[in-house]
């Protein structure tokens, strides 16, 4: 008979109750950092808690979803995102993959622009939009001075005095900053690509066009899955640039939904309420990402 080892059962159980404990720490820090306010801010979302009492209070089950859910103003802000995640994602999109592709060609200065193309990306987002409120600016700004110049304007303008143009202003200054990050994202992707393939395809006769839709574009679809995912989910709940930019006005014309949030939670004072709204992003958010991976997802590029 094979001679039993008793304890070897005992050394695996001592394996691993001391794996255990050396990542009990770490457990810790993600409860206390992650988990725990999740779970305060879904157990606050149902209460009616004002914000000079922020412990839970007023257990009121789904009113505080509902109330938004069939409220005007909360899917006026909806439409209002989607126009922003949609139109600003989209370009960047088609920026980013312009870009990508003009540095994989290796032009003159290839080098240069794909350094440069950190720096837009680098700035932080409320920098950024600084900057761009300072461009903006009616009286001294840089974007009435060069139109003036250039006498396309005969007179300075406030370009964020009217809803839809402050909105679309806040998309550009957006897409400036984001359009670096797709770029390099793709551009990465395109350099694993075998360049056996576009030759022997160009043998065959395939033009431009056709081996960028039949051979690139195929194999950067995992990447550009990441970075719609991540620039959706970005774009869908912006608030810090359109703080700083236009602070939701003129006539709440740039209100998101986060920044809906924001307004519900510290300026009504009503964080019940902010804390359902931010659950709604959540799944509005998983939505759309489920979206892109039903849409870009393929078995064979796994």
């Amino acid at each position: 008979m094979p001679a039993v080892k008793p304890n070897a059962m005992t050394l695996t159980q001592q394996r691993l109750r001391d794996g255990f404990w050396l990542i009990l720490p770490g457990l810790l820090v993600i409860f206390g950092i992650t988990l725990f306010p999740i779970i305060y801010t879904f157990v606050l979302s149902f209460t009616e808690t004002p914000i000079s009492n922020p412990a839970p209070q007023g257990f009121v089950g789904f009113r505080n979803y509902l109330y938004f859910l069939s409220n005007p103003v909360f899917w006026a802000a909806i439409r209002r995102t989607l126009y922003f995640t949609v139109v600003s994602v989209g370009a960047e999109l088609i920026l980013g993959m312009g870009l990508a592709l003009l540095i994989h060609a290796r032009p003159f200065g290839w080098q240069f622009l794909r350094t440069s193309l950190i720096i837009p990306w680098a700035i932080p987002t409320i920098v950024n939009g600084a900057m761009w409120r300072w461009i903006y600016n009616a009286d001294y700004g840089a974007l009435n001075g060069l139109l003036y110049q250039l006498g396309i304007i005969d007179r300075y303008r406030a370009w964020l005095s009217e809803p839809v143009t402050a909105m679309n202003l806040v998309i550009v200054a957006d897409i400036w900053h984001s359009v670096p990050f797709i770029a390099l994202i793709l551009q990465a992707a395109l350099a694993t690509i075998p360049r056996e393939l576009e030759e022997a395809a160009a043998v065959d006769g395939a033009n431009v066009w056709q081996r960028f839709w039949k051979i690139r574009f195929p194999l950067l679809q995992p990447a550009i899955l990441v970075a719609l995912v991540i620039r959706t989910v970005e774009a869908f709940r912006v608030f810090d640039i359109i703080y700083v930019i236009t602070q939701g006005g003129p006539a709440f014309g740039t209100v998101t939904i986060s920044y809906l949030t924001y307004l519900e939670s510290f300026s009504y004072g009503r964080l019940g309420g902010g804390a359902a709204l931010s659950f709604l992003i959540s799944a509005f958010t998983l939505i759309m990402a489920l979206l892109y991976i039903r849409l870009l997802y393929r078995e064979d590029l796994r």
